[in-house]
């Protein structure tokens, strides 16, 4: 039962497109202390899963939010459920490509029905009209029925500009996402940034 519990994990992260070796037990918790342990510790028993709410990660791009997006996307495969991650970039791609779709067969796809969907780097661009209309119909079709976990380097107000210019439609999505959500805001130096001035004192 071990090793099978084993293979349906290993088979479960290569199925989900996380990016691999990302971890809660490897997350430099001491240079982020804006990020509360114990919060994301909570997170990790995958209660708000269970009652299909969404994870909103916060923050300035290097500061740690794709990191723990992952480590909570194994700990959510690791407690059963399917995972699905993409960029924000190739899920739009995804979601254009199947817009035609018949709707038996658009319900199919991993991005609607799987137990966790992980959306990152949503921020860098801002959607053209027809991706922010998608968009929307994916959240709403996932509207307590399966969790989302978004990492932005935006703002809650900074969304009508994300989503076309439409305020309507991004006030729409904010109240179905932010409904029973977790936002947490992760302010503080970026690693990337801190692992560059590492490299560049021990050269001189």
């Amino acid at each position: 039962l071990v090793w099978r519990e084993e293979r349906r994990i290993r088979t479960s992260l290569r199925l989900s497109g996380l990016p691999t070796g990302q971890t809660i037990s490897n997350f430099d918790f001491s240079f982020q202390p804006s990020i509360e342990r114990s919060r994301i510790e909570t997170l990790a028993t995958c209660q708000w899963i269970r009652e299909n709410r969404t994870v909103l990660l916060q923050g300035p791009p290097g500061v740690g939010k794709t990191h723990l997006a992952v480590a909570l996307g194994v700990k959510a495969i690791e407690n059963g459920f399917g995972v699905m991650f993409y960029r924000l970039e190739e899920l739009l791609a995804a979601l254009k490509r199947d817009c035609d779709l018949s709707p038996s067969r658009l319900r199919r796809k991993k991005y609607l029905n799987t137990g966790l969907l992980i959306i990152d780097e949503m921020g860098f661009e801002a959607m053209n009209r027809q991706e922010a209309s998608l968009f929307f119909r994916l959240v709403s079709h996932r509207y307590e029925r399966g969790s989302i976990l978004i990492t932005t380097n935006k703002g809650i107000r900074d969304w009508p500009e994300l989503l076309a210019g439409d305020e309507v439609l991004a006030m729409a999505m904010l109240d179905g996402l932010l409904h029973r959500s977790h936002v947490l805001n992760i302010k503080g130096r970026s690693y990337r940034l801190r692992d560059l001035e590492r490299m560049v004192a021990s050269n001189q």
